[in-house]
């Protein structure tokens, strides 16, 4: 499937210019049919596995309990 550069911002919750400056730098591919450029969908599917992967690893890591700090007990 393919999506333009403003389907493609709102897919990636990214600003339009990221968009634009990222496919003129060719750091994303895509097709121009004369009128639009035009992005496969698809490319995108491992950022999107490695932005959840992220998110979760962070959710696990705030919910982790602190370590009870061992100057607390230290009475001076």
């Amino acid at each position: 499937m393919y999506m333009t550069i403003a389907e493609t911002a709102e897919y990636l919750s990214l600003p339009e210019a990221t968009i634009r400056a990222l496919v003129g730098q060719g750091k994303i591919r895509t097709v121009h049919d004369g009128e639009q450029y035009l992005i496969y969908k698809d490319q995108f599917a491992d950022h999107m596995k490695q932005v959840e992967k992220a998110k979760k690893q962070l959710a696990e890591w705030n919910s982790e309990p602190l370590p009870e700090d061992i100057d607390i007990k230290d009475e001076d």
